[in-house]
C-alpha cells in the first residue's frame, strides 16, 4: 500500500508569536499550492498553538504540540496535558524526542505514558527513537531502537500503532549539521518495520509511517525522502524558513 508522506516541522524553542504568525501566513498559499500528496505539520512554541490554531482554519497544514505530560491535570507545575493540546486542534504530538531524553530525563517508560495520554485525546503521538554517536559506533544502533520502539509501544494493538507516526532520529545529526546516509537511514527504517511486523503483523508494519529526521535539508531531502520506508521527515531548523521547509514538502511529494 501507498503511505502518504507525512513531513513535520518541529520549531522547538524558536519563534515568538507575531513571527510564528508571519511565518504560517508564508507557509500557507505555499503549501496549499503543492496540493495534498504529503501531509504537512508543524510543532511551535505552546505559546504560539492558540493564535495558530486561529490562523490556520481552512489551510492544508496540521498543528503539532512538542510534548506533554501523561496526566490528564493536576498538580504538575510547568506542564501541559493533552487534552488542553486537544483543545487547541493539536492533531499530534511529539513525544521522546532525543532532546527530551537527553536533557530533561526521558524515558522509554514516560514515552510510552505520554503516548498513552496522546491516543486517549484523540490525537496522533509521533514516536521519535533514535542512537548517539557513541551507541552507533559500537554497533548498538539497531539495538537501541528495538529497545526504544518496544518501550514506547507497550500495551498498544496493531490497530492503535497502524495510526501512529514514528520518527527516527539519530541523536549524532540532530543539529550537527550531520546526516545519516540515505543507506543508513533506510537500513534502520526497514528495520524498524521489520520489528513491527515480529511485534504486530506485516500489515500494521505496512501502515505505519516513519519519518526521518536529523538535519533535513532541502539539498538532502529528496534522496532520503525516495527510500522506500522513509514516510516524510521530522525537520528542525529548516522548518523556520519557509523556503526550506517548502522545498522538503516538495521533495517528499
Amino acid at each position: 500500500m501507498a503511505r502518504r508522506k507525512i513531513v513535520a516541522g518541529n520549531w522547538k524553542m524558536n519563534k515568538t508569536v507575531p513571527e510564528a504568525l508571519a511565518l504560517v501566513r508564508e507557509l500557507r498559499g505555499a503549501v496549499a499550492a503543492l496540493g495534498d500528496k504529503v501531509e504537512v505539520a508543524i510543532a511551535p512554541p505552546f505559546v504560539a498553538l492558540q493564535p495558530l490554531h486561529i490562523a490556520l482554519e481552512g489551510a492544508p497544514l496540521q498543528l503539532a504540540a512538542q510534548n506533554c505530560h501523561w496526566e490528564s491535570s493536576g498538580a504538575f507545575t510547568g506542564e501541559v496535558s493533552a487534552p488542553m493540546l486537544a483543545e487547541l486542534g493539536c492533531a499530534y504530538v511529539i513525544v521522546g524526542h532525543s532532546e527530551r531524553r537527553q536533557f530533561f530525563g526521558e524515558t522509554d517508560a514516560t514515552v510510552n505514558k505520554r503516548a498513552k495520554a496522546v491516543k486517549a485525546a484523540g490525537m496522533t503521538p509521533i514516536v521519535c527513537v533514535g542512537e548517539t554517536l557513541a551507541e552507533r559506533e559500537s554497533n548498538q544502533t539497531l539495538t537501541v531502537v528495538e529497545r526504544q520502539v518496544r518501550g514506547a509501544l507497550e500495551g498498544f494493538s496493531g490497530a492503535e500503532v497502524a495510526t501512529f507516526v514514528l520518527a527516527y532520529e539519530p541523536v549524532w545529526a540532530i543539529g550537527t549539521g550531520r546526516t545519516a546516509t540515505t543507506a543508513q537511514a533506510q537500513e534502520v527504517h526497514a528495520a524498524i518495520r521489520g520489528l513491527l511486523t515480529r511485534m504486530y503483523d506485516a500489515g500494521t508494519a505496512e501502515r505505519v509511517r516513519i519519518q526521518y529526521g536529523g538535519s533535513v535539508k532541502p539539498d538532502n531531502a529528496a534522496e532520503l525522502l525516495g527510500q522506500p520506508d522513509v514516510d516524510g521527515a521530522l525537520v528542525g531548523g529548516a522548518s523556520l524558513k519557509a523556503a526550506d521547509f517548502v522545498a522538503i514538502v516538495k521533495a517528499a511529494g
